[in-house]
């Protein structure tokens, strides 16, 4: 496991990067600015990091030759993650002493892979094998994964990468993982595949409230447990209104990692502990 530094303004590519890395077994520190981001490494010491470019403040160049020129810091490997991923846009970054660009936006499939040769004691790739994304992710603890084999759950998001992120938590938890970007879709899909939880963003198309009113006025899923994932709605109004409907719980991103896993445990088993 190696002690990661993401600085990121931008919160969800910031939250984004902080899953891969959580999800693969790393620890994620996260600074969401240019001064905080040289403060922490300068208190943490990390292993990586990986830091974007138009930061407010102190900007990614500077964060860099600042880290460069420290004693203790001047090999510590730094990533530039930019939007900006011109010739000489990658060229600047690597004259300011990034040691490798990433391109925003973030791709969850090979995200992993690009930043495992800087990692210590990185192992050597097999030049055959599953793809790199699936290969990073570290083992889930038996508390953490899915209660029984063959439970199905049903993201609903209207933003892939999130899907994708969702996908690469609860897949090698041992759960089967169906993703819709929007409420009338996976309304769709509930009438033909069996599912054993929902778990759904508040704000899409057709709106996530809308989706669970409807999931409760029909018998057949009454009792299907309901989970709202949200980043937007984070006002006590929105948790009162999502609890009220009938969602089993209400939860806020940015969030740990096993407290997803932990409270899909909970709708699952309500009956006993997690």
């Amino acid at each position: 496991m190696a002690r990661i530094l993401v600085t990121e303004d931008h919160a969800l590519n910031l939250e984004l990067m902080a899953y891969l890395l959580q999800a693969a077994g790393h620890e994620a520190l996260c600074a969401t600015d240019g001064d905080a981001g040289l403060a922490m490494a300068l208190r943490e010491r990390p292993d990586l990091v990986l830091c974007d470019i138009q930061l407010p403040g102190t900007d990614g160049h500077a964060v860099a030759t600042a880290l460069r020129g420290h004693p203790l810091l001047a090999s510590l490997p730094l990533v530039a993650v930019t939007a900006a991923a011109m010739a000489g846009d990658r060229d600047r970054a690597l004259a300011a002493g990034f040691d490798a660009l990433i391109a925003k936006p973030i791709e969850p499939a090979t995200f992993l892979a690009l930043i495992a040769p800087l990692l210590p004691a990185a192992p050597p790739l097999p030049p055959s094998g599953p793809a790199p994304a699936q290969r990073a992710m570290a083992p889930v603890p038996p508390e953490l994964a899915a209660p029984r084999p063959g439970l199905t759950l049903l993201m609903v998001d209207d933003r892939e990468t999130q899907l994708e992120l969702k996908r690469n938590l609860l897949e090698p938890a041992g759960y089967a993982v169906h993703g819709c970007g929007d409420a009338d879709s996976a309304w769709a899909l509930l009438q033909h595949v069996p599912v054993d939880l929902v778990l759904s963003d508040v704000v899409m198309p057709r709106g996530g409230f809308a989706l669970l009113s409807r999931v409760r006025a029909d018998p057949r899923w009454q009792a299907l447990p309901f989970l709202f994932l949200t980043s937007t709605c984070r006002d006590e109004a929105s948790r009162a209104r999502g609890l009220a409907l009938g969602a089993n719980a209400y939860l806020l991103r940015p969030l740990d990692l096993h407290v997803v896993l932990q409270e899909i445990r909970r709708a699952l088993l309500p009956d006993r502990s997690a």
